[in-house]
């Protein structure tokens, strides 16, 4: 059985920067969970950063530009957060190897987690295309990244992985 990491803040855990929860109703991450094939993780507060804390987003690049040092995470208040978001990126791979975990979905839009886009880096509220750190580590190495809207595809890949 292949199994799944999932953000925490998409089970409900208030690890997010406002110190809320993001309870994502999908029935099948449920499903996993209580199968034992899911386990949730959140690189931001494993780096150590507090929750809560005032909002981050990546100016400069995306996620990939902010590991090769072209581009860097700062909060709201312009207080420099590139090494919690790389150390995270970092805990959040050994996690990930440690436990064989096959593929992880990812909360989009966050500056760690976002695999379709994140915001734009001046706090305008403004998407733009693009990974956050940790999922782009995770997809510099090779693991396949889904996010929440695309549980139904990252089924559809475990399916079809374990009768490969």
């Amino acid at each position: 059985m292949i199994k799944v990491f999932v953000s925490a803040c998409l089970f409900g855990e208030p690890v997010r920067y406002s110190g809320t929860e993001l309870l994502f109703g999908d029935e099948t991450l449920r499903q996993w969970l209580d199968e034992g094939r899911a386990m949730s993780f959140c690189p931001e507060v494993a780096s150590g950063l507090t929750v809560p804390r005032p909002p981050s987003e990546i100016r400069g690049g995306s996620g990939a530009d902010v590991l090769e040092g072209d581009a860097r995470v700062y909060n709201i208040e312009s207080e420099d957060l590139t090494d919690n978001f790389i150390k995270g990126a970092n805990l959040a791979l050994k996690f990930v190897f440690s436990n064989k975990l096959g593929l992880v979905i990812l909360k989009d839009g966050s500056p760690s987690c976002g695999s379709t886009y994140i915001y734009d880096g001046m706090f305008t509220g403004l998407h733009k295309n693009g990974m956050g750190v940790t999922a782009a580590l995770f997809q510099k190495n090779g693991i396949p990244v889904f996010n929440q809207n695309q549980v139904p595809e990252a089924a559809a890949y475990l399916e079809k992985t374990a009768y490969s």
